[in-house]
């Protein structure tokens, strides 16, 4: 299921709840600085794209987090630049351009002075501001592509504007609404406002570990387990879950120890915001996947449903494949998150967004839906959704998209990978082939890499990812 979606929604209503919504988070003033740079819709100009992945808070659990920022290649054409602090792995750029057609993009470096996460920051520096300045001047404006909206990119297009004269826009929210997609607390009070609690998993929110302890123990009754959210941070690295019946024996001074000691664990600084929720017994956790235009252009557009590919039991994503789901669940999802899209789009958000479900109940019994969170930026599924889809013609096929990590690859070249892979590597030039790789920066220090198993059906994508491909590549 995938086009612009327009179910039977009160958009008046909606209209009006966000409009409540922004006056109460002071939206119109903490954006205006941001207008002269807002995205009007068209791509005239030549794009530069940035995975600057700064703005999410503890990412040191992640392998190869650093290496992520070469993602933005596989959204790049000809014409377009992309920016990253690390060296591109060699060979990776004729795989692009030649067996994938993805075009001649110019490769630019970042220089931060502050660490290699800050890709944006590090394009004022130079040479690499000129450069930019200049091409801004030479095409008469640039549109900047990140990986969310956040200040720095924001920051860097105002300042390549006021250097070259020319308009230089930004596809993705400004600031403040990047993060009332991506704060947890943000987005389930706006979920909330436009589809009623009923819609989220219980949660409550608190800035100190006796509330957020006390509020734990008044979740108790009844389930199995609850949980503590960061609330702005990624592929469930700021959560942490726990076994009610290990809690509810202890008294309120060791509870609040067991709750100190996990939020330290992941680096929360004293008085910032996190969340308590009941953990819902499922592995039904799809994601509905969302291109937002500006607003008063067009509706949003459902790219698609997904299974998220989840590790362990704080599930931690690891990949993603398009929805196997009954129809009946999908329709429901694309229902629910059209809502939230639609509600987004009032509040001045623009570009790649994704929101992350639950199911509970049986698939034959009428199951809930729940929304459990907002992924505002691009991300682990919808990076392969549209790599697939620009090198796939026609219609999307079964595919499975999933990290894969060994030991036994740390340090092995990219190119080598390729000849193990052999023809079973898909070349978009004839259609033939299976398999297909994107983030490999990782490979040389954690012998990890990202990987599309395409096939005709999910099954034999499954088959392709987690028996074929282990045997090519001799682990």
């Amino acid at each position: 299921m995938t086009g612009e979606y327009s179910p039977e929604i009160d958009e008046q209503q909606i209209c009006a709840a966000t409009a409540r919504y922004s006056e109460r988070h002071g939206l119109p003033n903490s954006c205006s600085d941001r207008v002269p740079h807002f995205w009007g819709g068209q791509r005239e100009w030549p794009v530069l794209h940035l995975d600057d992945v700064s703005g999410i808070p503890f990412l040191s659990g992640i392998e190869g987090v650093d290496e992520y920022q070469h993602r933005a290649r596989l959204r790049c054409g000809d014409g377009d630049l992309f920016a990253t602090v690390t060296q591109p792995v060699a060979g990776y750029e004729e795989y692009c351009r030649d067996r994938l057609g993805l075009g001649s993009p110019e490769h630019i470096f970042s220089l931060p002075a502050d660490g290699p996460l800050r890709v944006s920051s590090g394009c004022l520096a130079q040479p690499t501001l000129s450069k930019l300045v200049d091409r801004a001047r030479e095409c008469s404006g640039m549109l900047i592509e990140p990986y969310m909206g956040i200040d720095d990119g924001w920051d860097l297009a105002a300042r390549i504007s006021a250097d070259s004269g020319a308009p230089v826009q930004v596809i993705a929210p400004p600031p403040a609404v990047t993060w009332i997609a991506n704060d947890k607390a943000l987005f389930s009070e706006l979920v909330a406002d436009v589809l009623g609690e009923d819609a989220l998993v219980l949660t409550r929110t608190a800035e100190d570990v006796p509330t957020l302890s006390k509020h734990l123990r008044e979740m108790f009754q009844g389930v199995k387990r609850v949980a503590i959210k960061r609330t702005r941070c990624a592929s469930a690295m700021g959560n942490r879950l726990f076994d009610v019946e290990k809690l509810e024996g202890l008294d309120d001074q060791a509870l609040c120890k067991v709750v100190e000691e996990a939020l330290l664990s992941m680096d929360w600084p004293e008085g910032e915001e996190v969340l308590a929720c009941v953990w819902e017994e499922t592995d039904l956790s799809p994601s509905t996947q969302w291109w937002i235009p500006p607003k008063g252009s067009r509706p949003p557009r459902l790219d698609g449903i997904y299974e998220q590919i989840l590790k362990g039991e704080e599930k931690l994503f690891v990949g993603s494949r398009p929805s196997t789901l009954p129809r009946e669940i999908n329709d429901g999802l694309a229902r629910q998150s059209s809502v939230i899209a639609f509600a987004l789009q009032q509040l001045g958000y623009v570009g790649r967004c994704s929101f992350d479900h639950l199911v509970v109940g049986d698939l034959d019994a009428d199951p809930v839906l729940r929304v459990t969170e907002c992924n505002g930026r691009w991300g682990g599924t919808s990076t392969p959704m549209h790599l697939v889809d620009r090198v796939i013609l026609g219609e999307r096929p079964a595919y499975r998209a999933q990290d894969f990590i060994d030991e036994a690859l740390i340090g092995v070249p990219f190119t080598e990978i390729c000849e193990r892979i052999g023809d079973q590597l898909l070349d978009a030039r004839t259609g033939r082939g299976h398999f297909l790789l994107y983030n490999v920066g990782p490979l040389e220090r954690s012998g990890k890499f990202d990987v599309i198993a395409i096939a005709a059906t999910p099954a034999e994508a499954d088959r392709l990812l987690t028996g074929v491909l282990p045997e090519l590549l001799g682990v």
